[in-house]
C-alpha cells in the first residue's frame, strides 16, 4: 500500500519539482551570470533576495490556499465551488501582490541602513526597484498554478516555467552583457530579465485556462460563481495566513542570516548566498513532494477519508527520507565543484565549500519539514504548526547561530550551524504531530 501511494504522489509530484525547479533556476542563472560580472555585484543581488524574500514568500504562501480550497472542493466533486475558490483566491491574492510591491518599492532605502558594504548597497537598489515590480505577475501565475496544481492537473505550470528558462537567459545575455547592440546594464539587466520573463509567463497562464478544454469549464460558470465572497475570502485566509506566516518565518531566518552575514565583509556573503543557493535548488524538489502531499491529502480531507491520509503522509516522508540522504551524498562529493559554476575567487570558494558540508547535514531534516508542514496543511491543520516553525527557526536556530557567529567568531559557519538546529526541531515536531493526528483521527 505505500509503494502504491509512494507512486501516486511521486507521479503528481514530478510536473511540480521539475516547474520549482525551473523557478529556481531562473534565480541560479541570475546569480550566475551577475557573478560573472564581478562578487559585488553578486553581493548585492544577495542583499536584494535576502530583503525581499520574507514578502515574497508570504505572498506564496497565500497563493497555497487557492491549491488547498480547490483540492478539497475537487475530492467533493464540486465543479462549481472550484471556479468559486478560483475567482475569489485570485482577487485576494492580486491584492496581496500589489500590496507587497508597493512595500517594496517605498522600502527600498532599508538597503543603506543594513550596514552592508556602501558599494554593494548602491548597487542593489535598481535592482530591488525592478524585483519589486516583477513580484505583481509572479504570485498571480503562482495563484494560477495552485488552481491548476489543485485540480492534479501539475503539468501546466511545469511546462511554462521551463520554457521560462531559455527566454530568461537570452534576456539576460542580452542585457546584463550588453550584446547585439543593447546597453550593458549588468545588475538592472537582471531585473528587466526576471519581470518580462515573469509577466509573459502570466499571461500565458491566462491563455491557457480560458482556452484549454480540461479549465475551460470552470471559466464557463464565472457567471454564477465568480462573485466576490466574505465567507469563502475568510476561509481562504484561515489557510493563507497561516501558510504565509510558516513559510515567511522559515525564509526569514534565511534571509536574515544573509543580512547578519553581510554585516561581517562581502566575501562571507558571497559565499554564503552560493550554498545557500544550492541548497535552495534541492530543497526546491522536497517543496514539489510537500505539495503533492498536501494535494492529496487536502483531496483526501474532502472526501473524510483518514486511512488515506495516513497513507499518503507516511509514504510522502519515507521518500523524502530517501531524498535527504541523496542530496548529502551529493554536497559533500561536489562541495569544491559546485562554487565553481558561480565564483572563481578562492576565498568564495574556499569558504562556499565549508558551508556545502553544513548544508550536507541538514538535508534529511530539511526535506521532511517541509513533507510535515505540507500533510498537515492539508488536513487544515496550520495554527499549531505555526507556532513550531516559530520556535524552531526564531528561538532555537537564529539566536544560537548568532551566539556562535559573533560571540565564539565562528562567522558564516556559526549561522549555519543555527539552521541545523532550527531545520532538526522543526522536522521532528511536525512530523511527530501529523503521524499523531491521523492515526488519532483515522
Amino acid at each position: 500500500m505505500l509503494q502504491q501511494e509512494t507512486r501516486k504522489t511521486v507521479k503528481l509530484a514530478l510536473p511540480i519539482i521539475f516547474g520549482e525547479l525551473a523557478q529556481m533556476g531562473l534565480h541560479l542563472l541570475d546569480t550566475a551570470m551577475v557573478g560573472a560580472v564581478s562578487y559585488k555585484h553578486l553581493a548585492a543581488a544577495a542583499l536584494v533576495m535576502s530583503v525581499m524574500n520574507i514578502p515574497f514568500v508570504i505572498g506564496i504562501g497565500m497563493t497555497m490556499s487557492v491549491s488547498q480550497m480547490v483540492s478539497m472542493a475537487h475530492g467533493r466533486r464540486d465543479g462549481q465551488l472550484v471556479s468559486h475558490y478560483l475567482y475569489n483566491g485570485f482577487w485576494l491574492c492580486t491584492f496581496f501582490a500589489v500590496l507587497i510591491s508597493l512595500g517594496l518599492e517605498a522600502g527600498k532605502g532599508i538597503l543603506f541602513h543594513l550596514k552592508q558594504d556602501p558599494e554593494v548597497a548602491l548597487l542593489a537598489v535598481p535592482f530591488m526597484q525592478l524585483m519589486g515590480w516583477s513580484v505583481i505577475p509572479m504570485l498571480l501565475f503562482m495563484t494560477l498554478k495552485q488552481f491548476t496544481d489543485g485540480l492534479e492537473y501539475t503539468r501546466t505550470a511545469m511546462v511554462l516555467s521551463v520554457v521560462a528558462l531559455p527566454i530568461n537567459a537570452f534576456i539576460n545575455w542580452l542585457l546584463i552583457f550588453g550584446n547585439w547592440g543593447f546597453p550593458r546594464l549588468e545588475l538592472v539587466g537582471a531585473g528587466w530579465g526576471t519581470l518580462i520573463t515573469r509577466s509573459l509567463i502570466f499571461l500565458i497562464m491566462v491563455w491557457i485556462i480560458f482556452r484549454h478544454p480540461i479549465f475551460k469549464k470552470y471559466v464557463a460558470v464565472r457567471y454564477k460563481q465568480w462573485k466576490l465572497n466574505l465567507k469563502t475570502l475568510k476561509d481562504l485566509l484561515h489557510i493563507g495566513i497561516p501558510s504565509s506566516a510558516q513559510i515567511g518565518m522559515e525564509a526569514g531566518a534565511f534571509a536574515i542570516s544573509g543580512i547578519i552575514i553581510g554585516t561581517i565583509e562581502a566575501l562571507e556573503q558571497a559565499a554564503h548566498q552560493i550554498a545557500l543557493s544550492c541548497a535552495s535548488f534541492t530543497f526546491m524538489v522536497s517543496m514539489g513532494l510537500s505539495q503533492a502531499g498536501s494535494i492529496r491529502t487536502s483531496n483526501a480531507f474532502g472526501r473524510n477519508d483518514w486511512m488515506k491520509i495516513n497513507l499518503i503522509g507516511r509514504s510522502t516522508l519515507y521518500t523524502a527520507l530517501v531524498y535527504g540522504v541523496f542530496c548529502a551524498v551529493i554536497f559533500v562529493l561536489l562541495r569544491n565543484q559546485l562554487p565553481l559554476l558561480f565564483n572563481s575567487d578562492p576565498g568564495v570558494v574556499a569558504l562556499t565549500g565549508m558551508l556545502l558540508l553544513f548544508a550536507a547535514i541538514f538535508q534529511i531534516s530539511d526535506s521532511t519539514q517541509a513533507i510535515g508542514a505540507g500533510l498537515l496543511r492539508g488536513i487544515k491543520d496550520v495554527q499549531i504548526p505555526t507556532y513550531i516553525i516559530a520556535v524552531a527557526y526564531w528561538i532555537i536556530g537564529i539566536p544560537i547561530g548568532c551566539v556562535l557567529a559573533f560571540p565564539l567568531q565562528m562567522g558564516a559557519k556559526g549561522i549555519w550551524i543555527g539552521f541545523i538546529l532550527g531545520l532538526t526541531c522543526s522536522s521532528v515536531l511536525l512530523t511527530r504531530r501529523f503521524l499523531i493526528q491521523s492515526k488519532q483521527t483515522a
